[in-house]
């Protein structure tokens, strides 16, 4: 991918050269066959966690990077437009750790955090549940105090990583009330009573392992609940408009990888004794997907910046998120279209950037939910 970036400092222009160079010579070549055969690549999340780039954001004093949220978007963007199994690994990684770095208490960041930020711990983050997407306050997982520890039962759905995790960032239910009745539990993936369903047939992101999470009696220590009892609405929401805009940064990097094949195919498929890309339809094509595309970038990188400056940014989050994952899904299948048959078949990488695209426009909440959180927004 050859994006234009403006960069806040030189340290942030070697971050970007040194993802590109990694992923071109270590992810690259290997991403096709992992998607085609459904095999998860931890190896690479333990080598960008070595190169330093799963801790971006967060405090050196941890293992992390100290970078600015608009550094690590665009890091993520980087890693995305090779593969978006691995790139919306990370962004849950970090959402994962983000209440850890938050709302942890000193004990626990400084035993939790360095192996989370340094590879060795990959992280899930469960708050779906197969009745409760969308309507997030509707989870009926629970968590009963028991002597020194909680007692979880229920089950989580569609977790990324479920089964390949090191730990879970699992929000239960403490109480009744439906909002001020959510706790944030850190649960070890060797945790007793903690089991997995069977891992879900998708039609994209193949190589990102996603499953029921099944709590039976699992005891989780009292120490590794994060926050105090009640806030796991407001770290969960919180922690959500960060992970959106890792989203929108995976589904730009999408997006870019689309225009460029499609760009590449357009300079060397000849029809009619030219090639395609002199015909003023195609060219026409290729400057719409680039108009979305870059539009997506702009929009990501304003909320985080936004983030950044420590301004509020819950809307423009959601305008990211959503301007983004719609830009990926149109994009993307214009490029089939560029390819013409060939875009159908699977020589050539474009039908799956189309069905990677999709989900992007439903998880971190549907764009239907982005549309109106965004509204509510405008008219509070």
């Amino acid at each position: 991918m050859t994006v234009e970036r403006l960069l806040p400092t030189p340290e942030a222009y070697d971050l970007i050269d040194l993802t590109r160079q990694i992923c071109a010579e270590q992810i690259a070549p290997r991403v096709a066959t992992d998607e085609a055969t459904e095999h998860f690549p931890r190896d690479h999340f333990a080598l960008l966690g070595k190169a330093g780039l799963l801790g971006l954001p967060y405090p050196e004093e941890y293992g992390g990077g100290a970078q600015p949220y608009e550094v690590y978007l665009q890091v993520l963007e980087e890693i995305a437009s090779v593969s978006m199994s691995i790139g919306v690994g990370t962004s849950v990684h970090s959402l994962a750790t983000s209440a850890v770095a938050k709302h942890g208490t000193p004990e626990q960041q400084a035993s939790l955090l360095p192996g989370v930020l340094g590879g060795e711990m990959l992280g899930a983050y469960c708050l779906s549940e197969p009745q409760a997407g969308s309507d997030v306050a509707g989870m009926t997982t629970k968590a009963v105090l028991d002597g020194d520890a909680y007692v979880l039962n229920g089950v989580k759905a569609w977790i990324t990583h479920g089964s390949r995790a090191d730990f879970y960032l699992a929000f239960v239910r403490t109480a009744p009330d439906r909002t001020s009745g959510i706790s944030a539990f850190y649960v070890p993936a060797d945790t007793e009573g903690l089991s997995f369903g069977a891992p879900e047939k998708k039609m994209g992101l193949t190589a990102s392992t996603t499953t029921q999470v099944l709590f039976d009696d699992a005891r989780v220590p009292a120490e590794l609940r994060i926050g105090e009892e009640g806030e796991g609405m407001r770290i969960a929401l919180g922690a959500l408009d960060s992970g959106r805009l890792g989203i929108a940064a995976c589904a730009t990097g999408l997006a870019q990888a689309a225009l460029d094949a499609a760009t590449q195919y357009a300079g060397e498929r000849s029809q009619f004794g030219r090639a395609i890309g002199d015909f003023q339809g195609l060219q026409f094509l290729l400057a719409d997907m680039a108009a979305a595309t870059e539009s997506a970038r702009a929009a990501y990188v304003l909320a985080a910046r936004l983030r950044d400056a420590g301004r509020p940014f819950s809307r423009q989050a959601s305008v990211a998120k959503l301007v983004a994952t719609d830009a990926a899904m149109q994009v993307t299948t214009d490029a089939v279209q560029v390819f013409g048959g060939y875009g159908y078949t699977r020589e050539f990488p474009v039908e799956r950037y189309m069905r990677e695209a999709k989900v992007a426009q439903i998880f971190e909440g549907t764009n239907q939910i982005q549309r109106m959180v965004i509204a509510r927004d405008l008219l509070r």
